[in-house]
Formats: C-alpha cells, sequence, structure tokens
C-alpha cells in the first residue's frame, strides 16, 4: 500500500461575512480573551447580530483588550466583560447572576474553558490530571448548571460545549485532555436530554486543531507542523472557522439539533 503524497497546504479561506443569525440574541461566552477560538466566537456573535455580549475570562488584561476590540471591530456598544475562573463555583455563579441581569436574560451560552497540558501518564501528578479535569469538564459542567437555573425557567436557550477530537482519538501525552473532552461530549449528551423537555438544547463543536497565537507559544513549532500534516487541507483551522460552526449551533438554524457532537476537523480517515 503506497501512502499519497502530502500535498502544499491549502490557503485559509476569506473570512466568512455575517448573516444576521443570532439577530436581537445575547451571548455569554466563557474563555474569550486573547486569539483564540473564545475571543472569535465572541466576535462573531457580535458579528451576527447579538444585541449584546458579555464575555468572560481569568486574564485581567486581556479581557479588557477582548472587550475593547470586540467593541471597536464591530460596533457593538454593548459588550461586557467579567473576570471568571470556572474552577471556582462562587465565581461561576457570580458571572451567570451578573451576566443575566446585564444582559436580560441569557440567550446563548458557549463553553470554551478548558486547559490542556502534555504529560505522559506514567509521569503525571495527580494535581495536574485533577487540574485539566477540573477546568475542563467539571468547569463545564459548572457553568452549564448554572446557566440552565435561568434558561429553563424562560423556556429557551442554547449553550454550545467546546468538545474535540481527542475526544474519539488517541495521542500520547494527551489523557487527561482527551479524558476531560470526552467528558464534555457525554456530558453534553445528558444534560441534552435533561434541558429539551424546558426548551433549552445543548451541542459541542469537537475541534481537531486551531491554529493561534497562544497556541504557538504553548506547543512547539515542530508539533504544530506535525499536527497540520495530519489534517486534509494540510493546515489547522483559523479559530473563526471553529466558531463558525459554534454560531450555526446557537441559531436558530440548528432548532432540531441537540445532544449532538460536531467535529470540526479535516483529518484524513
Amino acid at each position: 500500500m503506497t501512502t499519497a503524497p502530502v500535498s502544499a497546504p491549502a490557503p485559509a479561506p476569506d473570512y466568512v461575512a455575517p448573516h444576521g443569525l443570532l439577530k436581537n440574541k445575547t451571548a455569554l461566552i466563557t474563555a474569550a480573551a486573547g486569539a483564540g477560538i473564545g475571543f472569535a466566537a465572541a466576535r462573531r456573535c457580535a458579528e451576527e447580530g447579538c444585541k449584546a455580549v458579555f464575555v468572560s475570562d481569568v486574564h485581567e488584561r486581556r479581557l479588557a483588550e477582548a472587550v475593547a476590540q470586540i467593541k471597536a471591530e464591530t460596533g457593538l456598544a454593548h459588550v461586557y466583560g467579567k473576570l471568571c475562573d470556572v474552577s471556582k463555583e462562587d465565581q461561576v455563579q457570580a458571572l451567570i447572576r451578573e451576566a443575566d441581569e446585564t444582559l436580560g436574560g441569557i440567550d446563548v451560552l458557549i463553553n470554551n474553558a478548558g486547559l490542556g497540558t502534555s504529560c505522559k501518564v506514567v509521569d503525571m501528578s495527580d494535581d495536574e490530571w485533577s487540574k485539566v479535569i477540573d477546568i475542563t469538564l467539571t468547569g463545564t459542567f459548572r457553568m452549564t448548571r448554572a446557566a440552565l437555573k435561568v434558561m429553563q425557567p424562560r423556556g429557551k436557550g442554547v449553550i454550545v460545549n467546546n468538545a474535540s477530537v481527542l475526544g474519539w482519538r488517541a495521542q500520547t501525552e494527551q489523557a487527561h485532555y482527551a479524558a476531560a473532552k470526552a467528558g464534555v461530549m457525554a456530558f453534553t449528551r445528558c444534560s441534552a436530554l435533561e434541558a429539551a423537555p424546558h426548551g433549552v438544547r445543548i451541542n459541542a463543536v469537537a475541534p481537531s486543531i486551531a491554529i493561534h497565537a497562544f497556541l504557538k507559544k504553548s506547543a512547539s513549532e515542530e508539533l504544530l507542523a506535525k499536527l497540520s500534516e495530519k489534517e486534509a487541507f494540510g493546515r489547522g483551522a483559523e479559530p473563526w472557522e471553529v466558531a463558525n460552526v459554534m454560531i450555526f449551533l446557537a441559531s436558530d438554524y440548528s432548532s432540531y439539533m441537540t445532544g449532538e457532537v460536531v467535529s470540526v476537523s479535516s483529518q484524513r480517515a
């Protein structure tokens, strides 16, 4: 059996123009500071017609910069920010309470917060395992639990979780992260069944690799190139390409979808 030659990476597509998919809705996005998927999703929410957007993160300076940038680039005046560590229940409760009051109700929650490190199982400490699970999986649970308490009485709402293809596929030194993301997938399916009778939908995206500034700082150029070569397009996704699918799931165009995990990947079969 011969292996097909790897072609040159396909160029990234042009940025997709907005279509008003979230017109007059409100949105809350976690881990939205910086240049990753969370920021791309928050910006997309503003571009797609949200009347107000609320973002959170653990980095105070980057959070303030994200709020200012979204306002400047989209023209949306109603962009708000609040510090929140999703591993802290009191901070989660404070975030949901303030966002719900400020927005006049949360229509869309995008659970983007997560943490990944690289470590072999034999070398992994309990603390490293627990920290990744607590932020990535339990943080998604905390945010969802708090959001459902304000969404369900209103009889509407959409939650979009950020999982990963590693919830399905194996990669060395990623046992903790993969376990957390597989948990996010299972949590999405189960919580969606409970929320459906109350008019709330819960879905997830599972990206393979999205290249952004923070990832370039935390992973070697060699590793990123190796992972990108596995993609059919020969490149990692732009963060906004993942955000586009999140926006679709948050919109009324996906009204019959709940408990689904949508792969945002071009990995080779």
